[in-house]
């Protein structure tokens, strides 16, 4: 979801509801929730996606009705939004709900976060259909003025936790806010996790630079790796093990932690629970391409990872990564529609590559 950084997605206040549950029955979160992935009362135009975002290890579609653009920013002061919030929504996604939504008719930024909470893009300006981002160059730019992401947060009083997240194939290094707990972890599909330090944001920060080149440790991975790894996503055992050595290692180190961090012993969490990822993996046949007005998505939820919704379809298991969603008006599918938003089909990881 664009625009997030480290700062919690909440919302205003909750949707009474997006999908419906197994069986063609009201889900448990939802019990009068109409067949639509919109909340009710977001027909209208204005009620746009904004992306999935992860509360108490729940998975939730959040929506925005943008305020009516305020006057296009100055030269002099082109970064400097609107103060007033947006109105956000949020939708259910249980396993086993069946999303079925038509794409409106354009794009338009979801603007940035502050304080937690949305503020519109001022110019509502449009996005193109086919980037995964769903900000404008202007609030994009905000958004990396104030990120810990992007560094430009050295201030932030918080405590940090640094972190090491398994995801199926590698272990990579990270920091997060002590006080979101899993959420981050959660949003980038980590399959289990560890904490092995806490402090300051800057001591983590150079935690996070001494892991990654004394350990090697990536401090990112690739989306494409992280889904490909669900094929095979091994057992929490297993991946218990690797972390626990892997924590060891960083324990041992003489340099390590920096002033400012306090070691942690080792406590690792499994979240493939919390995404409904069976032991067995997810082999998807085709993910959905780039939208396009009109089209429809229809659909049975087999699993909520990251930033990504797995569907079964008449097509097959199909991957859906929620941040080509953002920024699209979405309205109410008829229960009868067809699936008619491109797919791409996607190889099984599982079995051997040619090599001529």
């Amino acid at each position: 979801m664009a625009g997030t950084g480290e700062d919690p997605g909440t919302g205003t206040d909750a949707a009474s509801g997006a999908t419906r549950g197994p069986a063609g029955g009201a889900g448990s979160a939802t019990p009068s929730a109409p067949r639509s992935a919109a909340p009710s009362g977001a027909t209208s135009p204005a009620w746009r996606a904004i992306g999935l975002i992860w509360r108490q290890e729940t998975p939730l579609l959040e929506w925005a009705a943008p305020a009516a653009p305020a006057a296009s920013p100055t030269p002099a002061a082109p970064t400097s939004p609107t103060l007033a919030h947006a109105t956000v929504r949020t939708s259910p996604l249980p396993l086993g709900a069946e999303p079925a939504f038509t794409v409106g008719a354009d794009r338009r930024c979801v603007g940035v976060w502050r304080a937690g909470r949305r503020v519109p893009c001022p110019a509502g300006a449009p996005v193109p259909a086919r980037t995964r981002g769903a900000q404008c160059a202007t609030c994009t730019a905000l958004d990396r003025s104030s990120s810990i992401a992007a560094d430009t947060r050295p201030d932030d009083p918080r405590a940090f936790a640094v972190y090491l997240a398994h995801h199926g194939s590698v272990v990579k290094v990270g920091i997060t806010a002590e006080e979101r707990g899993s959420t981050r972890l959660l949003e980038q599909g980590a399959l289990s996790s560890t904490v092995v330090s806490t402090g300051t944001l800057m001591a983590a920060r150079r935690s996070e630079h001494l892991l990654t080149t004394a350990l090697g440790l990536p401090d990112r991975v690739a989306a494409q790796r992280k889904r490909t790894a669900r094929a095979r996503p091994g057992t929490p055992g297993e991946r218990a093990a690797e972390l626990l050595a892997t924590a060891e290692r960083v324990h041992a180190l003489p340099a390590w932690p920096p002033i400012g961090q306090t070691p942690r012993e080792p406590h690792v969490t499994d979240h493939t629970t919390a995404y409904g990822l069976p032991p067995s993996g997810l082999v998807p046949t085709a993910a959905v391409q780039p939208l396009e007005p009109g089209q429809t998505v229809t659909g049975r939820l087999a699993c909520r990872i990251g930033s990504d919704l797995y569907l079964d379809t008449a097509a097959g298991l199909v991957l859906l990564d929620t941040r080509l969603l953002a920024g699209w008006a979405l309205h109410p599918a008829p229960g009868d529609a067809a699936f008619t938003a491109g797919l791409e089909p996607l190889d099984d990881p599982r079995e051997p590559q040619a090599l001529f």
